[in-house]
């Protein structure tokens, strides 16, 4: 079987080079005559994998030396609670709901104090990113929270909230190293690593030392504390040892490409001639406003249930897979992450102009 185009919103689509790299290693890492995935943690080898990684990741953002980063277990998910564990020292924190993780994140967060929606675009099924230039941030709020990248619905924050000083709170697991940023304009960044970086099981949190602190909220357990990771360097338990190697490798793919100018440059071109497509077709629209759509989640729809799972069927069939939209808005959506190549968006769109003139 030879390899397909997959088009999984995560886990997703590796970096081949990475992939052939990582079966290479898989039973002698580097002369140590064992694999990554049996390594001790402790051991001066594993020490050496888990520092280059960190390094890499900060060489390709730009990372300011007042940042820690941590490499933690749970997911993008866990990170809804121990947010506000952390942060919440008022007991109060704003959320901008622009799709069903944030929504997620704003009903944990209720958990542990006042959370206040204070932006959403649920009246539009999340089918855009509301006007966030002069929201009412709550006085008293610890943070204002956003998803940045919407996975299910397609959309982008292409502009920063203006959080009127309080501290900037981002989930980025669906963009994350797929452009540029400025770190030093968010109190924490953090994402789960499945969708364009690594293997699944894992999330990176990027955040500012001084929100590191024993002050957290009461009957915090201790794994869910940022000081307990940042001290002990993410090695406080077994981390996810062989996702963090994978993700080693991913970073060093991204720096031999040219860095995350480079990759943005790759992935507006390569969403370009998606969206081109889907914006003249007969049988095809997309569902974002065009203004905020996503450079790396590209929902559309035919309009018709029984065609779009037609379409999903014989799109597989050619070896174009995972095309299905997520079980809550139904359609189809097409993820085009960093290690996605340009030749599979052509391919897609030349099997759905293939379709169209076959169904339309």
């Amino acid at each position: 079987m030879s390899r397909v185009y997959n088009f999984s919103a995560g886990p997703a689509v590796l970096p081949e080079e990475v992939l052939k790299e990582v079966a290479a290693e898989m039973m002698d890492y580097n002369g140590t005559g064992m694999s990554v995935m049996e390594m001790s943690h402790r051991s001066a080898a594993f020490q050496q994998i888990i520092d280059d990684a960190e390094q890499d990741l900060r060489d390709l953002m730009n990372i300011p030396d007042n940042y820690k980063v941590l490499f933690l277990q749970g997911g993008a998910s866990q990170q809804f609670a121990m947010i506000p564990m952390n942060l919440m020292k008022n007991k109060s924190a704003d959320y901008i709901v622009t799709g069903q993780w944030a929504k997620k994140a704003y009903q944990e967060a209720q958990k542990y104090g006042k959370a206040n929606k204070i932006a959403s675009s649920e009246d539009k099924t999340f089918s855009y990113i509301p006007d966030c230039s002069d929201l009412p941030v709550s006085p008293d709020a610890d943070y204002v929270y956003i998803c940045e990248n919407n996975t299910i619905y397609g959309t982008k924050f292409k502009e920063l909230p203006n959080t009127k000083g309080k501290l900037l709170v981002s989930d980025v697991s669906s963009c994350f190293l797929s452009e540029p940023v400025d770190v030093s304009k968010y109190g924490i960044i953090y994402g789960g690593v499945q969708k364009n970086i690594g293997p699944a099981g894992m999330v990176i949190v990027i955040i500012r030392e001084d929100l590191i602190t024993e002050d957290v909220l009461p009957g915090t357990p201790t794994m869910l504390t940022y000081k307990t990771h940042a001290d002990a360097g993410s090695l406080y338990n077994t981390p996810n040892a062989y996702c963090i190697y994978v993700c080693g490798k991913v970073f060093k793919w991204l720096k031999a490409m040219g860095g995350l100018e480079e990759m943005k440059r790759r992935n507006e071109e390569k969403a370009k001639i998606l969206y081109d497509f889907l914006d003249q077709s007969r049988l095809f629209k997309g569902t974002v406003v065009a203004k905020d759509r996503s450079l790396m989640n590209v929902p559309f729809v035919t309009g018709d249930k029984e065609m779009d799972a037609k379409f999903v069927k014989e799109a597989a069939a050619a070896g174009l897979v995972n095309l299905k939209g997520h079980r809550s808005v139904g359609g189809m959506r097409a993820s085009i992450y960093n290690a996605m190549p340009k030749a599979g968006v052509e391919a897609l769109v030349a099997f759905m102009k293939k379709f169209e003139e076959e169904n339309a």
